[in-house]
């Protein structure tokens, strides 16, 4: 275990944290739960490095599962809610019935503030808007903060319950949580949370958690970058496309995706994907 990474406090967003507080195991860890099921097996180094990245190559997930981190995460709630979707962990959250919550709100910079995606439901377009009505932006939502939170303050000191003074703050309120998690579900977690059409917001502690992962599990995050979180992996039907781009003076034709099956949807995937090779 690196004691510098345990308790250090990574600042995320304006009032966020995350701090790796616990682990259990590391790349060892691995290898000897590897070597449980696989029978006497190699332990140079090197050997070590390799067994990893064959059970990353090959998908052999368990010996991953043997290593745990407990983090201690500071988040916008929003963000909280889109995390909590990652069922495989164990949580226990600040608790607004019992604590007051604190005048700590996100507000996102200017840089942030982009229109909706037309291509994408659920996302962000690279598009913003003017700095004058992106200001104006930016101040209502520290307004509607600050009189939120007045209010909140006003029904504590009525002596109004916790439970209800707390209904009215909105999702930009910072909360805390304990959160622990096996290895191989949070490589999981980080792929799909480092991925360029994550929200930016999670994307930011996605990154502080994937630096920490690289310094405490380097010979595992070194095959999970080269085999799962930088691998580009294709269907059947894309694969029929594929075989004929063998060919160098090949040109592909819409025909060529209707035949392979592809709609609109797969056919803006694949080409994705092509932009890799």
């Amino acid at each position: 275990m690196n004691a510098e990474i345990i308790n250090k406090e990574y600042k995320c967003l304006n009032y966020g944290f995350v701090r790796l507080v616990d682990m259990m195991g590391d790349d060892t860890a691995i290898v000897q739960a590897a070597r449980t099921s696989y029978g006497k097996g190699t332990k140079s180094v090197n050997e070590d490095r390799n067994l990893i990245r064959y059970l990353m190559r090959n998908k052999h997930t368990s010996p991953f599962e043997m290593v745990e981190f407990k983090f201690h995460i500071k988040l916008p709630i929003f963000v909280a809610r889109q995390w909590i979707r990652h069922r495989t962990a164990n949580v226990n959250e600040y608790s607004g019935r019992y604590s007051e919550m604190p005048d700590e709100f996100y507000i996102p910079s200017s840089d942030n503030i982009k229109k909706q995606s037309i291509n994408n439901k659920q996302a962000r377009a690279n598009e913003g808007f003017d700095n004058q009505y992106t200001s104006e932006i930016i101040q209502k939502i520290s307004d509607t903060q600050n009189n939120v939170f007045q209010e909140y303050r006003e029904f504590l000191d009525s002596g109004m319950a916790r439970e209800i003074a707390r209904i009215n703050l909105p999702l930009s309120i910072y909360t805390e949580w304990y959160w622990k998690i096996d290895l191989h579900n949070l490589l999981h977690f980080l792929k799909l949370r480092l991925d360029k059409h994550s929200q930016y917001e999670i994307r930011v502690y996605a990154e502080i958690i994937a630096d920490i992962l690289k310094q405490c599990v380097p010979f595992t995050w070194e095959a999970f970058e080269d085999y799962i979180l930088n691998a580009v992996y294709f269907s059947v039907n894309e694969l029929k496309i594929l075989k004929n781009l063998i060919n160098p003076n090949y040109k592909i034709t819409d025909n060529d995706y209707t035949e392979a099956g592809l709609g609109t949807t797969e056919k803006k995937e694949f080409i994705d994907k092509l932009s890799f090779l």
